[in-house]
């Protein structure tokens, strides 16, 4: 819809999930994901914000749609072709990243 869409030519527009995720949410998704446990280090001195959404008015005035894939639900396929990636790279295969 959006490339279809003359009024958004060259107009930023935000396309994410609006659920609110933190830093720590998103490294317990990718734990999740890859069915690893990474060691997590706390700067305790650095700022704190409580997440990071996607502000999806401007989409949802635009085109009466907001994206319905939620950030976990969509990094499952995301992981997974990063993943095939690095190891068709590190098996010597040329990859997307070899075309760019």
């Amino acid at each position: 819809m959006i490339t279809h869409f003359d009024d958004l030519i060259a107009t930023p527009i935000n396309l994410g999930s609006d659920e609110m995720v933190s830093i720590n949410d998103l490294v317990t998704y990718v734990e999740d994901i890859g069915g690893l446990k990474l060691k997590r280090k706390y700067d305790l001195d650095a700022p704190r914000r409580g997440g990071r959404s996607s502000d999806n008015t401007f989409i949802k005035s635009v085109l009466k749609w907001a994206p319905p894939t939620r950030l976990k639900d969509g990094l499952k396929p995301t992981y997974k072709w990063i993943e095939q990636q690095y190891l068709d790279r590190k098996a010597g295969k040329r990859t997307v990243m070899d075309t760019i």
